[in-house]
């Protein structure tokens, strides 16, 4: 409407009315609009791993917008793919690793988008640690609480985002789930805090 308002002003003060091209709207990867602050966006700056991860969370019943709307799979293999869904002759999870690929190729490259895919079978479907953890030095003889760790290592915004994730059974140290909103952990060197499915560091003891 507002597009259509718009050339009907333009032509009302003697001006060509200009086109207008629409698409529609991208949602974000749980369905809902695409917001930072719902923690559902899909960055352009993404690292390669992140991108691919997050393209693998939409869910089977979205594939066929973002296959539409972010792929560059040509039209008649988009078709093939589409009618092979429908028909349940091929299995979800390949086809969003193939959007994945493509989504990862089309920002960082052929190469990022093999390695950002052999990751992701390492850790998600083989249940390994990721290849390269960034690492939390942790200076002090005294235990930590866990929601301090959460957002001084960077794995959360804020203390409200770590008490709600601790709270939905999100966090776990060494494998071991954080059971409460109240719990100290002592680090030690080779630790490992794990937030949701892509979010990890490993602590490091440094000499206070």
């Amino acid at each position: 409407f507002n597009n259509l308002a718009g050339r009907d002003l333009q032509s009302s003060l003697g001006l060509p009315p200009q086109d207008v091209l629409l698409v529609p709207l991208l949602p974000g990867t749980d369905g809902r609009k695409m917001s930072k602050s719902y923690g559902n966006t899909i960055d352009l700056t993404d690292a390669p791993d992140q991108m691919y991860g997050k393209a693998m969370s939409i869910s089977d019943a979205m594939l066929d917008e973002y296959l539409m709307l972010v792929s560059t799979i040509p039209d008649p293999e988009l078709a093939e793919i589409k009618q092979a869904l429908a028909v349940g002759s091929v299995n979800p999870r390949d086809v969003k690793m193939q959007l994945a690929r493509d989504i990862v190729r089309q920002f960082h490259g052929a190469e990022a988008a093999r390695q950002a895919e052999a990751e992701f079978v390492r850790v998600f479907q083989r249940g390994k640690l990721p290849s390269e953890i960034p690492v939390y030095e942790w200076d002090s003889d005294q235990p930590i609480p866990v929601i301090e760790l959460l957002v001084d290592a960077g794995l959360v915004r804020s203390s409200s985002a770590a008490r709600r994730l601790i709270q939905q059974g999100g966090v776990r140290v060494d494998d071991e789930k954080v059971q409460s909103i109240e719990e100290k952990i002592m680090p030690r060197n080779g630790t490992i805090v794990r937030v949701g499915k892509r979010r990890f560091v490993e602590i490091k003891r440094t000499e206070s």
